[in-house]
Order: structure tokens, then sequence, then C-alpha cells
């Protein structure tokens, strides 16, 4: 036995010897060629791009990594030109995985070919390969369901080599890293024999590496039904978080603050592109701005400190001190960028997340200091300008390229910004010749409501500023007013029937079917804006009343909650709230929902919209005595009396007196808002 254990052992050390005998001699004229430059290549700390995106340890050798030679692609330590197309970034991974598997099946049929040859040919070629051509056309290779298996006796005449049988033991080993921070370690091994040829319908080994590239890497992918929402591993994502959370430079006193601000902060801010996009890319990007954006940073902390006041009811001068603090801190940071004209970018994230965050928390009645959300867009819409993000949205089609998000979201505060203040959006005329061209802007993905209604709303808000400056006639503006009215017909799905958004299988929420309801509810609410600015208008008409009822009808198909998009929704509830009569059926549904919420119905926009809709129904709702103007009275002296207050004694008292009633006149909400000093940004 130990003799024959001895024979049954040598074939597989001679294989060993041979391979690693040539190995080295192929490995030699790389070496040589890279000594020979006289210096030697610098490494850097993460690897190349390859590398990065497939979480594997890069040995960084020069002019191109052994991995990068396997799979025949260029070696970039930069971002490379084909990731910022969906569609090249998708070929890409698409060539990458088939050479992993063509790779695999070539060492599972090392036997049938030439080990020395195929060593040379990836040696000699790899580091010259010229970068993928994404014009031409990909052709995969057949795959044959049994070519990586050894055939079965007497199925196949094929000569084998001079090897004798063997064993090779594979240990893979797979490390994950996050800004250089390990973060998971696998291992595996497995144990390809020769002695015992496999069965024909064994199916074949699966291996780590061929699922290296993640879709997440390679852009996000709308959700599909069916797929199970327990796929999903929360702990990869705590994990993540928490190691973007280490990376952050913040002191200690201020690390609840940051803590608050990402458990409690962040999930309110994108619901419905957290919806999108699995995974919570939106909310990663945001750690990383914070990692490196100190007006980013401070501004973030001044709004956890004030949700974390309101949410647990802190009452006290250190609080009212954090928030303070943390507000002029931003200020300062951002001062001193502007005067230094550097990181224009940085500027103007900082300055939208101002503007924005603070529309996910904060009571009504903040009585604290702070600068009015205009005031800072203006200063952001100057940014824009000095970024050209304006033409690079034209250029965007939004299948292909996607829009600086940047840009997305300025566009979302513009739009509905402006009919807070019934002034025309900054970037009309971008939106629209986008609505002209028929491209998207990305707001249907973050915000919820289709970018065609939303280039509309523009429009409509141009209509309004043009009617309260008196640039407009009354029949130039109905005239207006049929054509939108049009144009948002036009907008509307081929099956107008709505459904609800979750999964009738997995329960989980289907994005697409959630947009198409928001759409919906943002399209009637902009039929109602429009309708309001005909001359004579009056929310007791039967057509206002049935749009109104639309909007409640609706709403059954929203989530409510505080998981749910109830917050999403603050635009178009506010126009049907302030447009609703009092015995209306949406203010009951409108009650409802806002219990729902618990304590986030008084925070943020949402808390603020409900604040504003109660005071323009206390003013609009009050019965009053009804006023009448005797014929008489017109032909009196001027210091005469005009009016006659009386209450009528009868119902013929009408007739009796010969006078007309004086209706009285409806409060619009941005009155209100004005009268009471209310800076509100309702989106």
């Amino acid at each position: 036995m130990p003799a024959a254990s001895k024979k049954k052992s040598t074939p597989a050390t001679e294989l060993r010897k041979a391979s690693q005998s040539s190995q080295s001699s192929v490995g030699e004229p790389s070496v040589l060629g890279t000594t020979e430059k006289g210096k030697l290549h610098k490494r850097s700390r993460s690897g190349c791009f390859t590398c990065r995106l497939r979480r594997k340890k890069c040995d960084e050798a020069h002019p191109s990594c052994g991995a990068c030679s396997n799979l025949c692609v260029k070696c970039e330590y930069k971002r490379p030109s084909w990731w910022g197309n969906a569609d090249q970034r998708r070929i890409q991974k698409e060539r990458i995985k088939n050479k992993i598997k063509q790779t695999k099946m070539n060492e599972r049929n090392g036997s049938l070919t030439d080990p020395l040859g195929r060593s040379r040919s990836i040696a000699v070629t790899s580091p010259l390969t010229p970068e993928y051509e994404f014009n031409r056309p990909l052709y995969a290779e057949p795959y044959d369901l049994f070519s990586s298996h050894m055939p079965a006796p007497g199925m196949s005449q094929i000569v084998y080599g001079p090897y004798g049988p063997y064993e090779i033991d594979v240990k893979t080993e797979r490390q994950t890293y996050i800004n250089d921070v390990p973060l998971r370690h696998d291992s595996s091994i497995s144990t390809f024999s020769t002695f015992a040829p496999p069965q024909l319908n064994a199916p074949l080994p699966t291996f780590p590496s061929e699922d290296m590239f993640r879709e997440e890497y390679f852009g996000q992918l709308p959700t599909l039904e069916g797929i199970d929402p327990t796929l999903y591993d929360p702990t990869m994502e705590d994990q993540t978080f928490s190691t973007l959370q280490s990376n952050i430079p913040v002191d200690d006193h201020d690390r609840p603050l940051l803590d608050h601000f990402i458990h409690n902060v962040l999930r309110l801010i994108f619901p419905v592109s957290e919806a999108h996009q699995r995974g919570h890319a939106r909310a990663e990007t945001i750690l990383q701005a914070l990692e490196t954006n100190k007006c980013y940073l401070h501004c973030c902390l001044s709004v956890s400190a004030i949700h974390l006041k309101t949410t647990e009811g802190l009452v006290g001068e250190q609080i009212d001190h954090d928030i303070m603090r943390h507000r002029y801190e931003a200020i300062s940071q951002l001062c001193q960028a502007l005067g230094q004209d550097i990181d224009h970018q940085e500027i103007l994230d900082a300055t939208l997340a101002m503007i924005f965050f603070h529309c996910s928390v904060g009571p009504s009645d903040d009585y604290l200091p702070d600068i009015p959300w205009f005031d800072h867009f203006q200063a952001a819409s100057n940014l824009v300008n000095r970024l050209g993000l304006p033409a690079q949205m034209l250029d965007c089609d939004g299948t292909y390229m996607a829009p600086p998000f940047s840009m997305t979201l300025t566009s979302w505060i513009d739009i509905l910004g402006s009919t807070m203040q019934g002034k025309t959006p900054q970037f009309a005329h971008t939106y629209r010749s986008k609505h002209l061209s028929g491209s998207s802007s990305g707001l249907s993905e973050l915000m919820g409501c289709d970018d065609r209604v939303m280039y509309l709303i523009s429009e409509i808000a141009c209509l309004d500023a043009l009617r309260a400056e008196g640039r407009v006639d009354d029949m130039s503006v109905c005239s207006h007013v049929s054509a939108l009215g049009r144009q948002l017909e036009y907008t509307e799905p081929t099956e107008p029937a709505l459904e609800s958004p979750y999964s009738p299988v997995t329960g989980a929420i289907r994005p697409e079917i959630l947009t198409r309801n928001m759409t919906t509810i943002f399209r009637i609410a902009a039929r109602i804006y429009l309708c309001s600015l005909v001359p004579g208008f009056d929310r007791d008409q039967p057509s206002n009343l049935n749009l109104v009822s639309a909007i409640t009808n609706a709403l059954q198909y929203i989530p409510p909650g505080p998981n749910g998009f109830d917050r999403s929704l603050v635009w178009p509830l506010l126009i049907a709230g302030a447009f609703s009569a009092p015995t209306s059926e949406f203010r009951t549904v409108l009650a409802e929902r806002a219990a729902s919420l618990g304590d986030h119905a008084d925070l943020g926009s949402f808390g603020r919209m409900y604040r504003l809709l109660q005071e323009v129904w206390r003013l609009n709702d009050d019965p009053v005595d009804p006023i009448y103007v005797p014929d008489a009275t017109f032909c009196s002296s001027p210091l005469a009396s005009p009016v006659l207050k009386q209450e009528p004694s009868s119902p013929g008292s009408d007739g009796s007196m010969g006078g007309r009633e004086i209706k009285k006149q409806q409060v619009h909400w941005r009155d209100v808002m004005q009268r009471h000093g209310w800076h509100y940004l309702l989106i």
C-alpha cells in the first residue's frame, strides 16, 4: 500500500512542478520588461478600477494587472469612459462575465489543450489588448452544458494528453473592502479530480467569481415584480453605513447628532428615490458627501438637531445652541468657499441641502432665525448657471445619459417653489425645451411625478405670474388655460384605472405603479391649479368638486402612515385642500391620513401644509351674516354709510328690500402665507 500510494501521487507532483516551471518561464518577460524601464511603477492604495468593482485584490502589475490581463480588458486606475454610459456599462459587464465563464471552462478542460500554449497566449496578448470597441457587435460563444465535463467512457474518441490522473485543490478567497477597510472575508475550497469522471447530468460547480459584478455597480435596474424582498440583506447595508459613518470627521460631542441623522433623518429625505433604487444608493451618496463636504456636514448636523428637538421634545438652550451653531458654521463655510471661488459643485450640493433637508424636519412654528429658502435658491441658481447644468440637462435624453442629480433636485425646487411665490421658474425655458423634446429630467424617479406633468406645472406657474403682473388679459388667460388643459390630457395613460402599488406575489412596493398613482394625483392637482386662474373661479362649482373628489379617490392607492408616501404629496394635497369645499370628503380623508402619520404629521412640509390649510379653512369657511346693498345707497352722498348690514327677518325680505347679496371674497392660500410671514417651501 505505501508503494502504491507513492506511485499514485507521483503524476500529480510532477504536474505541479511542470506547471510552476511553465508559469515562471512565462512570467519572466513581463518582469524584465518592467524593470528595463528604470522606473518602478507607483502602487495605488486600492488597485485598478476593474479590481475595485469586482472587490478583488489587485496585484497592480504594470502596464496591466494580472486580473485585467486574464480578462483581456484595459487596466485603468481612473474612471473609464464606458462607465458613464449605461448601455456600454452593461456590454462591458457581460463581456467580463463571459470571459470569466470561459476561463473557468478552460481550466476544467485543461487536459484537452496545451496549458503552456494557453498561458503564453494570455501573457503575450493581454497587456497589448486594445480598448474594447463598443460599436462592434458582440458574438457570444455558444454555451454547452456538458462542455466542462470529462467525457464518459465509450462516448467519444478524444485522445487525452500524456498526463495521468491527478487531483487539484483550488482555494478561492474573496475579500470585500470599502475605503480600504476590510468588511467581509469569504473562503471556499473546490477539488477537481480526474480519477472518477463525473456523471453527464451533474450540474456545473458554482464559482463565486462569476457574480462579482453585481447589478448595483453597473447602474440601478427597476424593481421587477415577483422578486422576493427577503433576498435583500439589511445587514450588508448596516455594515456599509457603519463603515461610511466611521470615516466622517466629526467631533465627539457632535457624534450623537450624526448618528441621529443617519438612523432617523436619512430615510425621510428621498422616499420615492429609495423605492426605485434598492440598496439605498442615494443614502450612500449623502454619507460620502458628509465625509468630504464640510458645509454639507454642518447643514446635516443642524437638521439632525432640529429633528431631535421636535421628535424627542427637547427644550432648552443647549439644543437651540447646537442648531444655530451648525447653521452658522454651514453658512460660514459656504461664504468662505464663495469668496475663494472654488468647489462650486460642493457649494451647490450644500446649498440645495439647506433648502431641501429642512422640508423633511422641523415644526411649522420654528422661531429660530434662518435665511429664507428663496434666498438660498437664488444663490443656487447662480451656481447652476456657472456650472452649465441647464445645458448638460438639455444634452441628456434620459435613456443613455442620466441628468445631473443636482440639476434634477434644482428643477424640483424651482418648479414647485415658483408656485409658492407666484413667480416664473428660474429655468422655465429649459423645462419648455425638455417638454418639446419629450426627454426626461429624472424627476419621476426622484419625487414621484412624471416629468411631463412637472413641465406643464412650470408652464402653469408662468401663466400665474403673468396674470398677477397684469401682462395678460382675461381672454388670453382663458385661451392659455384651454391649451394647457389639452396638454395635460395628453399626459394621461392609456389605462387610467389605478391599482395597488403592492405586489400581489411578494407584497413589496412596485415603484412603477407607485409613480403612476402619484402622477395621477399631481396631474389632477395641476388641473385644479390651472382652473383656479380662470376669472370668476369658485371652489363650489361642480367641475372643481369633481376634481377634488378624484384626488380623494386616488389617495386610497397611496400607502399611508410613517412608512408611506403622503409626505411626498404635499404640493397636490395643498392645492386640493385650498380649493376644497367645507363638506368635501377630502378634508376627512386628509385628517385620517395625518393621524396615521403620528408625530410626523406635525413635522416638515406636511405639518406646515396642514397648518396653512387649517388657517385657509378658518378664514374661508366661517359663516357670516348676509350683506345687502340697497339700490338707493349708490346714489347717496359719499359721506353716508354705503353698506347696511342687516339680519333678514323672513325668507322674503330679500325681495322687499330690493337689494342684492354680496358674497364673501375667498382668501388665497398664498396671501395667508404672506400675511403670517410663513416662508414655506411646500414640496
